[in-house]
């Protein structure tokens, strides 16, 4: 099963012709949250697009994905850009990161319910998570299908319930569905145990 991920994402981002995206909205928008100095991490980081975002910010910054093709590309857009990141090929599912290992952790477009703990503990006291994916709620297909990989009403919330809550927004199906940030979920919350 675990070959089949690593394959699936390998042959996802070898296809990969389209322009670098850009940093999750939960970042881009809350980059003045970030301190002068960190070790961060771009948790399950695709193409790391947040991991170029938090370069740019002059942290020390690490990006895990379980594709070596991601992080090939990742690499190539740091080296163009002059940023210094540190890649590793590393399924996080599996192997997620130690305990008190970062100050900075960010997660988009991936869930797996199962190292949410293993996450959280890996932010340092004061550190912050700034964690984005998508919802069940949603207004057009976009994202997995799987509910497996879809948030619950405010359960990204619920996650972080015991932190102190920065931002949050989960617009769901209400008011105008053509505006705003629909299908997903998304919050920055800081380790205040």
């Amino acid at each position: 099963m675990k070959d089949n991920n690593k394959n699936k994402w390998e042959n996802h981002y070898q296809s990969c012709t389209d322009n670098f995206p850009s940093a999750a909205e939960v970042l881009s928008i809350n980059q003045h949250l970030l301190p002068k100095k960190a070790i961060a991490l771009d948790l399950a980081c695709g193409r790391g697009a947040n991991a170029i975002c938090l370069a740019e910010n002059n942290l020390n910054t690490h990006a895990w994905d379980i594709s070596s093709s991601a992080l090939e590309l990742l690499v190539k857009q740091a080296k163009k850009k002059s940023l210094t990141i540190n890649t590793e090929t590393r399924d996080v599912s599996a192997n997620p990161p130690n305990a008190n290992s970062f100050d900075i952790v960010v997660v988009s477009r991936f869930l797996d319910r199962s190292i949410i703990d293993a996450i959280k503990s890996a932010v340092k006291r004061n550190g912050l998570i700034f964690y984005q994916t998508f919802t069940k709620e949603k207004v057009n297909t976009s994202g997995p299908s799987n509910p497996e990989y879809l948030l619950d009403k405010n359960e990204l919330l619920h996650f972080f319930d015991d932190w102190n809550i920065l931002f949050y927004k989960e617009e769901g199906l209400t008011g105008n569905i053509n505006l705003g940030s629909r299908n997903q979920a998304m919050i920055v919350a800081q380790n205040n145990s």
